[in-house]
């Protein structure tokens, strides 16, 4: 089914010939765009491995592997417009599981998806590395004991921390 030129103009940041760069944190520069697929439970993965924040208290630069994956009801979230949301956090500061549950609660509430998760695979400061991860599934539903079991086997099948 081709898009309208309605569900086009929703999306600004795409291909519009230029990018603003936001020096803070800011939800409000996501755009989606609509399932074509509502009827299909699909994947939808985001890797972003250059993601930094600052740290609350010394205001050093933190960085990390944010993946995300979610599978959407009838909105995905645009890419360019989650790549300058992520870049938003550039000069954030926020301990690493705020920034991980603050992605996942910002892109709930955009885009309403019928299960969500994120990972954060933080590097090392101070010879620990932190790797928050939270999921969310939509209540009374399949997807919300997807949460739960996702939430309790996680760590179950650690990754091979390979590149830290």
């Amino acid at each position: 089914m081709p898009r309208t030129t309605d569900e086009l103009e929703q999306v600004t940041l795409l291909g519009n010939g230029k990018t603003d760069y936001l020096s803070q944190y800011s939800p409000s520069v996501l755009e989606t765009f609509a399932n074509q697929h509502p009827d299909i439970d699909y994947w939808v993965t985001f890797n972003c491995p250059e993601f930094t924040s600052l740290c609350p208290k010394t205001g050093q630069p933190d960085f990390a592997n944010i993946t995300i994956q979610y599978i959407p009801d009838k909105k995905l979230v645009e890419s360019k417009s989650l790549k300058l949301y992520l870049f938003s956090f550039r000069n954030h500061g926020d301990f690493h599981e705020d920034c991980v549950n603050l992605i996942l609660k910002d892109l709930r509430t955009l885009m309403k998806p019928k299960y969500i998760e994120v990972w954060g695979r933080f590097l090392p400061r101070g010879g620990l590395s932190i790797d928050p991860f939270v999921c969310w599934g939509r209540p009374r539903t399949k997807f919300a004991k997807w949460a739960e079991y996702r939430a309790l086997n996680h760590s179950l099948t650690p990754e091979k921390v390979t590149n830290r």
